[in-house]
Order: C-alpha cells, then sequence, then structure tokens
C-alpha cells in the first residue's frame, strides 16, 4: 500500500511538473499539442484496424483448400466472405474470376492486393506529417521565443543573465516538447509499418498457394494433397493418445 502511495504521488508529481513546463513554454506548445494529439487518435486508429484485419493466415488457407476439394470454388467463396481482413478480400476477388481462367484470376489478386494494400496503409501519410512537424513547431517556437528574449534584453538596456537565463529556458521548451511527441508518434508509426509488411507478405505467400490450388483444382487432383496426410496423421496420433 505504501508502494503504491509514492507511486500515485510520483505520478502526480510528474505531470504538475509537465503541466508546468507546458505553461512556461508559451503559445507556441498548443500547435505541439495537437500534433500529439491528432498523432495519437491516427496511431490508434490505424492499429486497432490491422489487428482487425490479421488473422491466421495458414488456418484460412487450410481452410480454402478444404473448401475447394470438397465443395469447389463455390464453397471456398463462402469461406472467404465469412472470414475479415484483406487476405480473405483477395481470395474472393480472384476466386470470383476461377471461371474465366488462372490468368483471369491472377490479375485479380495483383489488383485487389494493391487495393487492400492502399487501404492498410490509409492514414500513415498524416501519421508521417505530424513526427515531421511537431519537432519543426518546436523549432519555431524556440527562435520566436529567442527573438522575444532578445527584443526584452534590448528593451533593458542590460543583458542580466535571470532575464537572459529565462528567456532561452522558455525557449527551449517548445523544442523538447517537439522532439518528444516526434518519437513518441515515431514508435507507433513503425510498429504500423511493421505489421503492414508483415500481412502483405502473408497475403503475397497466401495468393501464390491459392493460385497453385486452383491450378490442382482444374487438373483434377487433390488440393489439400500432402497437408491432409499430414492432418490425418495427426488426427490419428491424437486419437490413439
Amino acid at each position: 500500500m505504501l508502494k503504491f502511495a509514492l507511486l500515485q504521488q510520483d505520478s502526480g508529481g510528474t505531470i504538475n511538473m509537465l503541466v508546468e513546463r507546458f505553461n512556461e513554454g508559451g503559445n507556441w506548445m498548443w500547435p505541439v499539442l495537437i500534433c500529439l494529439i491528432v498523432g495519437l487518435a491516427i496511431a490508434f486508429e490505424r492499429i486497432i484496424s490491422l489487428n482487425l484485419a490479421d488473422i491466421n493466415t495458414q488456418s484460412f488457407l487450410h481452410d480454402v483448400k478444404k473448401a475447394l476439394d470438397e465443395g469447389g470454388v463455390s464453397a471456398a467463396e463462402d469461406v472467404c466472405a465469412e472470414t475479415r481482413g484483406p487476405v480473405a478480400s483477395v481470395f474472393q476477388a480472384g476466386l470470383l474470376r476461377a471461371d474465366e481462367g488462372i490468368e483471369a484470376v491472377e490479375k485479380a489478386v495483383v489488383s485487389y492486393g494493391s487495393i487492400e494494400m492502399s487501404f492498410l496503409e490509409r492514414g500513415l501519410v498524416w501519421l508521417s506529417l505530424f513526427i515531421s512537424v511537431a519537432p519543426m513547431l518546436g523549432f519555431l517556437g524556440t527562435v520566436v521565443g529567442m527573438i522575444e528574449a532578445f527584443d526584452a534584453i534590448e528593451t533593458a538596456g542590460d543583458i542580466s543573465p535571470r532575464l537572459v537565463a529565462g528567456g532561452i529556458k522558455i525557449a527551449l521548451l517548445t523544442t523538447a516538447f517537439g522532439l518528444i511527441v516526434g518519437v513518441i508518434l515515431q514508435f507507433f508509426y513503425n510498429y504500423a509499418v511493421s505489421k503492414i509488411d508483415r500481412i502483405v507478405a502473408e497475403m503475397e505467400d497466401a495468393s501464390i498457394e491459392l493460385i497453385d490450388s486452383l491450378v490442382l483444382l482444374e487438373a483434377g487432383e487433390s488440393v489439400l494433397g500432402d497437408d491432409e496426410l499430414l492432418e490425418e496423421d495427426f488426427s490419428d496420433e491424437k486419437d490413439a493418445a
């Protein structure tokens, strides 16, 4: 209980210090704060959307192959329609063109893959903008603050250490906060980009397997192939245990 109370006290002291420093920074702190708020809103929206778009691609691909073996293209389309995420959308777009041939499926997969990738990256341009703008606004606030400090020195007609130090401290606060905002948003941006790269890589790999599965289906061969045998062996081992 004592430790928790100390943590609460330290947290409250940190917040009060930040508020105090923010107020000391002057009017240029507000644009930096707006960059932080809007940037975090975009980052959280992207993270939530990407987590919803992320599925177990291998499990989904197995379900599609099984549906192709048991019910054909229409059954696989139903599996895609019931699954969320860009991988399922790309699969469904390709399967809808299956009756036109493998080349039509490949074109549909590539086209819809590009569209889904643009949806995944939506909003990241603005997040990148705020990452760049926040430090710039901080530097601009510092320059304006330095000009005001020198104006005060000129008006006073004397270089007072207290006057100079106070003006420079206030001016540098905007730079510090601008850099902090840029660092915070950069972490979220990198996380979103890495998530998108992984989803796109899985989507491309799965699309190749879908094309191969349709080729096997046209040839009258089993789509699951070795995967089906491995699944049966695993089931037999599980029943024996």
